[in-house]
Formats: C-alpha cells, sequence, structure tokens
C-alpha cells in the first residue's frame, strides 16, 4: 500500500515550549488510523502541522509523494487534505446549507459543489430536511454532522477528525463512528483523533499511541486491544 500521508521526526513548538518530539507515523491510501492520547499529549498540535495551522521546528511531513511542512492552510487544503475540528466551529446564525457551502470555495472544491452537496445530504438526510435551519438551532449531533459535511464539501482525499465524539450522547457515538465507518469504506483515508478508545480500537486498521508529545505505542487495532498497557492506561482494564 502507497503511504498518502508521511511524518517524519515532527517537532513543534508554541513559543519556548515544545509540544511535539521527533514524532514519526505514516497513514496508507485507504486506511483509517488513529492517534489515541490523553489530554495534552500532543493529538491535536499534530493535526495542526499537518494541516497548516503550525509551521514544524523540524521534521517534514510528506503528503502524496510532496513535503507540505511549510505550506499555508488553503494550499494543503486545496491538495485535499481536510479538518473536521474539535468543537464544530460552525457559523451560528448561518443555516445548514450555508455552513456546508463554507466548505467549497477553493478550486477544486468549488468545481464539485453540487455533487458533494448531494453527497452530504445523502450521507445525512436530517441536514437535508434541515437545509435551512440556523446552525445555532441543531443538536450537538447535528451540528457535528454538519461540521463534516462541511469538511466533505472540501472534496477530500485525507479527512482528519479531532473528537468527533466529543459531548454527544451515546447512542450518537455510536452513530458518528457508523459514519466514520461508512466513509472509509467508500475509499476516503482517514486519520482520526479520538478520546474513546475502546469504540476506536474496533474501526482502525492501525493505532498510534501519543504521550507527552512522543509516539510510545502503536500496532493495529487488535494488537492495541490486547496490550497490557493499552489495556490499562486508556481501556480500564
Amino acid at each position: 500500500m502507497k503511504a498518502a500521508l508521511s511524518v517524519e521526526e515532527l517537532c513543534v513548538f508554541y513559543g519556548d515550549t515544545q509540544a511535539l518530539w521527533d514524532v514519526s507515523f505514516s497513514v496508507q491510501s485507504g486506511q483509517l488510523v488513529a492517534l489515541l492520547g490523553a489530554n495534552g499529549a500532543g493529538k491535536t498540535t499534530t493535526l495542526k502541522a499537518i494541516c497548516g495551522l503550525l509551521t514544524p521546528a523540524e521534521g517534514r511531513i510528506i503528503y502524496e509523494g510532496r513535503t507540505i511542512s511549510e505550506l499555508p492552510v488553503h494550499d494543503t487544503a486545496n491538495l485535499g487534505i481536510t479538518l473536521v475540528p474539535e468543537g464544530r466551529q460552525l457559523f451560528p446564525k448561518m443555516n445548514v446549507e450555508e455552513n456546508l457551502i463554507v466548505g467549497s470555495y477553493l478550486g477544486r472544491a468549488k468545481e464539485n459543489r453540487q455533487r458533494n452537496l448531494e453527497r452530504v445530504y445523502a450521507l445525512f438526510p436530517r441536514l437535508a430536511e434541515r437545509r435551512n435551519q440556523a446552525a445555532e438551532t441543531l443538536s450537538g449531533g447535528e451540528q457535528q454532522m454538519v461540521a463534516i459535511g462541511r469538511g466533505l464539501m472540501q472534496s477530500p482525499r485525507l479527512i482528519m477528525f479531532d473528537e468527533p465524539s466529543l459531548g454527544l450522547a451515546p447512542i450518537l457515538v455510536q452513530e458518528m463512528f457508523g459514519v466514520i465507518q461508512e466513509l472509509h469504506s467508500q475509499g476516503l483515508t482517514i486519520f482520526l483523533v479520538e478520546q474513546n478508545v475502546n469504540q476506536t480500537l474496533k474501526i482502525a486498521d492501525y493505532c498510534y499511541v501519543i504521550e507527552n508529545g512522543r509516539i510510545v505505542q502503536e500496532g493495529t487495532g487488535r494488537e492495541m486491544e490486547e496490550n497490557p498497557r493499552v489495556r490499562e492506561a486508556y481501556l480500564g482494564f
């Protein structure tokens, strides 16, 4: 399998404070790869570096054979990398369809706007029903659907999720993981950051564990489920 994304010895700072130390991992084309870790471990920092929100001090980020470590966010997005951020970050006064269309203004996405909109509404029929409803009036689960839909409007080849189940009721968590599995089955390459380790290990092809800004474990979902250190730290047994 060909690597869609390779991260090599990545070091990232916030001012004088180092957040990542020599982080290295890869995501193969068509894979669902998870990055697991506690709050403050460096998961979101890793995502921000990949999509261009943070510039690494050292190391390289390679996407489809091209080094993108210093590209600005809009250029990274136009290559087909999409981040569905933690907390959804919708425009509350805008309606559902307006929030979705925000994700389709770059060149490659704009050309496919109508097709992608139909794809989003097929994936999330509730959004089609609420297309004229203000985002702030939606439930938490519906808002997360809009956030994912906005990401899909960018015509991604690699989609990254930052804590997609955060704050959702248990039944909606199951639904959200089902959506991610569906996108995976369609061939989309997925990089998932998620604190619901139990559910993540059931769907991930491969996993990395990050602690204090360093990768400390890696393996398939099944290997991580059977790893005593992972079981004790993240699964509670």
